[in-house]
């Protein structure tokens, strides 16, 4: 989705059996987001996913991230950063970029990229074969906010196999354990059970909605109790009046 993104060469005279490490804390070198549609599909990935492991400890999610791989950081050697990416079983901290060389050579267990109409060829394209060749990452997806266009690979024996859709036009991403689907025009995740995997504002909207059913109820039983009520004084009346005459 962005552009490339550069980190100078620390030494222009490096011996060729010297290899020189950065230093830490480097800082991720992604341009602003080329639109409203593919900054706000990036942050719901990242937030429902966090939501939804809220508990776990054991990965990092992130998005438009420059991922620097190269410990000599050549500069022929320029990458673009993600859009969304997961990685399994990393320290759970905030970063400011993903240093592969500083995560125990660690790269993502999953990559999504948002298309565009300037990156489609090289998401489909370049990116696929680094992601394929040099990253190993297991899971890879790309999908087309405008098109709705879904696309998704998997790794297998070190190339890239084509992810079948379900009959609900969903991928299966075996590293989350979770599908991939378009819902309302959006990328969403859907369990095991293809029940879609709600948002922080979505849990919120839910539960106001049960809260005010919840009310509604009360309220009918409490009508209905009073229509009880009204009808068995109205009968002991007639009652009384019967006997009365």
């Amino acid at each position: 989705m962005s552009e490339p993104a550069t980190l100078e060469i620390i030494s222009d005279r490096v011996l060729e059996d010297e290899v020189i490490f950065p230093p830490g804390d480097i800082l991720s070198d992604e341009p602003p987001f080329e639109s409203d549609l593919h900054r706000d599909q990036i942050d719901l990935l990242i937030r429902i996913l966090k939501l939804w492991w809220r508990e776990r400890q054991d990965f990092y999610a992130s998005g438009n991230l420059t991922i620097y791989y190269s410990p000599n950081q050549k500069k022929s050697e320029n990458f673009r950063g993600l859009d969304f990416f997961v990685v399994l079983a990393p320290q759970k901290k905030d970063r400011k970029s993903w240093v592969v060389w500083q995560e125990d050579g660690k790269y993502p267990n999953l990559i999504v990229e948002i298309l565009s109409s300037s990156t489609a060829a090289v998401d489909k394209g370049l990116k696929k074969q680094v992601y394929q060749d040099t990253f190993s990452t297991p899971d890879y997806f790309w999908f087309d906010p405008s098109t709705m266009e879904l696309q998704g690979f998997h790794l297998v024996d070190g190339k890239y196999q084509e992810i079948q859709l379900t009959t609900d036009g969903r991928l299966w991403s075996q590293q989350l354990e979770l599908y991939l689907g378009v819902y309302e025009g959006k990328l969403r995740f859907f369990t095991t059970e293809n029940q879609l995997i709600l948002s922080s504002e979505e849990l919120a909207e839910q539960e106001r909605l049960r809260a005010e059913q919840a009310e509604e109820r009360v309220q009918q039983a409490e009508e209905r109790a009073q229509q009880a009520e009204q009808e068995i004084a109205r009968l002991r009346r007639f009652c009384v009046y019967r006997a009365s005459t």
